[in-house]
């Protein structure tokens, strides 16, 4: 069984004077992701890896999931960073083998879309939200269109 936990990064900054690339996390988000890690830490959902977008809110919404979860620091893949559906399943049919259960933390509307992709359930997904797939194979490759059951989902609104 494979299971994938959707991540979106936590709440940043709406302008900066740089690229989008490059807003950081508001005080907020860095509360609410740690609110969040602590959260799914309590539930025994902890992946045994996280893959980020390289965007800095991302990165850093990774980071503090990764220590509160005592995970490795995450890898980063470019190519979640304005991901559409078709790159998210791309990106997941790809991830490695070794992993049963890979967290990845990205953006909207990619994470909202690939999230009703697998599982057919439209969820509306805040900034720090988590959301727990699982799917009944054991090759990433295999997962597709409603391939995945949405067994765990959360935001710190809830």
């Amino acid at each position: 069984m494979k299971k994938l936990l959707l991540i979106r990064h936590a709440k940043a900054e709406k302008e900066t004077a740089g690229k989008d690339i490059d807003r950081p996390l508001k005080y907020i988000g860095m509360q609410d992701a740690a609110f969040m890690a602590d959260r799914i830490k309590d539930e025994h959902i902890v992946p045994q890896t996280i893959i980020t977008s390289p965007a800095l809110r991302t990165k850093t919404t990774a980071e503090i999931f990764t220590d509160h979860l005592k995970l490795a620091n995450p890898t980063s893949n470019k190519a979640i960073y304005e991901a559409s559906q078709q790159t998210w399943l791309k990106i997941i049919n790809q991830l490695p083998a070794e992993y049963d259960f890979i967290g990845i933390v990205g953006h909207n509307p990619g994470v909202s879309q690939i999230l009703y992709y697998l599982t057919g359930e439209a969820r509306e997904v805040h900034t720090s939200t988590t959301a727990l797939i699982e799917f009944e194979t054991d090759e990433w490759a295999a997962i597709s269109r409603d391939t995945g059951k949405l067994t765990y989902y959360s935001s710190p609104k809830e």
